[in-house]
């Protein structure tokens, strides 16, 4: 009675992928109204009958969980118009948005017009909106790397130092925010490029050699090089690297009683982000203590300004236990495993090299972001794609996708 049309053609959408990002958003808005709104009573909403529309409205527009609806809609519409064209036509334009976000990133250094919060200069104060250029950098970076590589292979002896050049420029300029989590996503997204265009092996072992060795070296001086000799960080990524590691914070020769009892208070305080992440994570047991029942994000032990942004992972954890942990890095990983997909299918060199540099550059992120909740990475300010609040990390994470989707749809075949 019917018959099955085995010729039909395929979706030209990624429908899986585009699945896996509406359930991370999903969870996104749910968990950054639980960070955000967890101590307000049950009878929340019904305070609000007998205020005006303006009011109400007012209210809305400055709670976080209603911004970052605002965003994923913003970065869902981006991500469509990149699909409207063909993403070879985008890669012409690489260099002048490269160009365009390392001009940001040198802005955004200038006192006066980038913003200086915890420590760092990272913000563009637009008034409505706190524009982070290293987001977009780093898509910028993979998007002009994938279309720098994608000529004969025969060519790539003799732009490998070019290549690693159009890599270290933004990595230097975010390193100098400082904004070290930013700058260190480049080098295995970098790395994982230059691999796939066919980069002579002996050049990549070199290269990950020195790497290596370069961080040594630089472990070495943090931790046991006197003051004089050190290396110039910023002293609070020193501690990071302190309290990672588990090493005491050293006192000066003939530092008083109470010198070394401030630097013990203080490397107590230092840890305490990352000791009370660990708990969240680790007292959500199976399935968690529900949905807004968090108690180490209500009661506060859970930094308030950082439980919506760099540990939400730990939020889901405590309310949702392993099961909602699992259902995380289950939907990270169909992103994942369907973008290299689309990288298997793409239809050139070009196409291959930007779904390789995406993926690779949003699993660093994932991966450094849940490590440094369960305490296998240190903490770097690292945002978690798309679920995380903020708007700069989410319009990125979306053209991203976009970018994507766009291989995808104009794969081989």
């Amino acid at each position: 009675m019917f018959t099955a049309n085995l010729n039909a053609p395929e979706s030209r959408i990624d429908r899986v992928q585009l699945a896996a990002l509406g359930g991370l958003m999903v969870l996104g808005v749910a968990f950054v109204y639980s960070a955000t709104m967890v101590n307000e009573p049950l009878g929340f909403w019904a305070q609000y009958r007998d205020v005006t529309l303006v009011e109400f409205a007012r209210w809305l527009i400055g709670e976080f969980f209603f911004r970052q609806i605002v965003w994923y809609l913003l970065g869902a519409a981006a991500g469509a118009a990149i699909c409207l064209l063909d993403y070879r036509v985008l890669a012409r334009w690489s260099f002048v948005v490269y160009g365009t976000t390392l001009l940001l990133l040198v802005v955004v250094l200038v006192p006066g017009l980038g913003t200086m919060r915890y420590g760092a200069r990272r913000w563009i104060d637009l008034g409505f909106f706190q524009f982070q250029p290293s987001e977009f950098a780093k898509l910028a970076f993979v998007l002009s790397l994938a279309h720098f590589l994608s000529r004969p292979p025969e060519e790539l002896r003799r732009i490998f130092w070019k290549s690693l050049g159009l890599m270290v420029l933004p990595f230097l300029l975010i390193l100098k925010e400082p904004d070290l989590g930013s700058a260190l996503v480049l080098v295995p997204a970098g790395l994982g490029m230059l691999y796939v265009a066919g980069t002579p092996r002996r050049y990549l072992i070199r290269l990950v050699s020195v790497l290596g060795i370069l961080g040594a070296l630089f472990l070495v001086d943090v931790f046991f090089a006197p003051p004089n000799w050190q290396i110039k960080v910023q002293d609070y990524q020193r501690r990071r690297l302190l309290v990672y590691f588990g090493q005491s914070y050293a006192p000066p020769p003939g530092a008083s009683k109470a010198e070394r009892e401030r630097l013990r208070k203080q490397q107590f305080d230092d840890s305490h982000n990352v000791r009370q992440a660990l708990i969240s994570v680790g007292s959500g047991g199976l399935a968690g203590k529900g949905w807004r029942r968090g108690t180490q994000n209500a009661l506060g032990y859970l930094p308030r300004a950082v439980a919506h942004n760099d540990f939400i992972f730990s939020v889901i954890a405590e309310e949702k236990g392993f099961v909602g942990s699992v259902v995380v890095i289950t939907l990270y990983a169909v992103v994942l495993f369907t973008g290299l997909r689309t990288a298997g299918q793409a239809r050139d060199r070009l196409g291959r090299l930007l779904a390789v540099g995406i993926v690779t550059l949003l699993f660093s992120q994932v991966f450094i972001n849940i490590g440094m909740n369960i305490r296998i990475m240190p903490v770097t300010g690292v945002p978690l794609p798309l679920l995380s609040y903020g708007g700069s990390s989410v319009l990125g994470s979306l053209i991203a996708m976009g970018l994507l989707q766009n291989i995808y749809i104009h794969r081989k075949g």
